[in-house]
């Protein structure tokens, strides 16, 4: 009897299709995945590809930037009910109540963000290039920062531009404390402090590397220490430990576990492969606004 794995590849075969996984997917998801990274990353190489069907193994929001940036593509998020719980249904009609009464602002949004609210943006980031884009807009230009308020107080950190937070936040990093951290770094006193920057600012001043998901991978193999302390969400370890096998990680605390994250599993990417469904079709006029945000931050060097 066929099993999940070999079906997967036989169905992939035949659909000519590109299996994407964030890394905070589950172990499994990361090894039937043709390529693993952060989401925007993952979209771009999707549409380098000369596949005709892309099946994300994330949230909505990562699947519909890949059909933004590839809408001649069948995109597919085998797990449909995975959002993202950094913002709700009201974001859009939120910001666009914000706009409205202080026209003067400009938005600028994370990718982890809907693509209706992308549209509404002058440009996109990354947590990888948030100050660089934000350096690239006009110093005297108020901007608004969606959805993560911890993200958008790191960017102020390293800026001169005036940055309104929105009160936005992941509920994984945000929940990390300053007590968990200080008590694992009791535990490991030799080990270096790697941390996402949606994490809180008091939670971050403990970090030595605040970065992207894949800084922190990156750090991690390029750094001559053994020990580290992880500070996001716990799918990280598989490539850690896969691209540092003689290294030790410790997760610096006990719920750094993103439920929607592991949402998917091997039977809907199989499933999802047989039936080309649940398909994500961003509607032509907010994909063409939203890609312009995404390029405008691709403009940026």
């Amino acid at each position: 009897m066929e099993d999940l794995f070999d079906a997967i590849t036989r169905l992939k075969k035949e659909r000519n299709a590109v299996i994407l996984a964030h890394v905070y997917q589950p172990e499994e998801i990361q090894e039937i995945a043709d390529f693993c990274g952060d989401s925007f990353a993952l979209s771009q190489q999707a549409a380098q590809t000369d596949a005709d069907v892309i099946v994300f193994c994330g949230v909505r929001f990562m699947a519909e930037t890949a059909n933004i940036l590839s809408p001649d593509k069948i995109t597919l998020l085998p797990a449909i009910d995975a959002g993202c719980r950094m913002f709700d249904d009201t974001l859009e009609s939120r910001v666009k109540a914000f706009l409205a009464e202080h026209p003067e602002y400009k938005v600028v949004s994370y990718v982890n963000t809907p693509a209706s609210v992308k549209a509404l943006s002058e440009i996109c980031c990354t947590s990888s290039n948030a100050v660089k884009v934000i350096e690239s807009l006009p110093a005297d230009q108020p901007i608004l920062f969606v959805p993560d308020q911890n993200l958008a107080t790191f960017t102020a950190e390293k800026t001169h531009h005036t940055i309104l937070p929105w009160r936005g936040a992941c509920p994984t990093h945000h929940a990390l404390s300053v007590e968990e951290v200080t008590a694992v770094k009791k535990a490991h006193p030799g080990a270096k402090v790697l941390m996402h920057p949606e994490c809180r600012p008091e939670v971050r001043a403990l970090a030595d590397y605040v970065g992207s998901t894949m800084g922190i991978i990156h750090y991690a193999q390029q750094s001559p220490d053994q020990e580290f302390i992880i500070a996001t969400e716990c799918g990280v370890l598989t490539q850690l430990e896969w691209k540092c096998p003689h290294k030790k990680f410790y997760m610096a605390g006990g719920n750094l576990l993103c439920p929607n994250m592991k949402k998917t599993t091997l039977e809907l990417v199989k499933r999802s492969l047989e039936t080309l469904e649940p398909r994500i079709v961003v509607p032509e006029e907010i994909r063409n606004k939203a890609r312009r945000a995404l390029e405008r931050m691709l403009e940026v060097k």
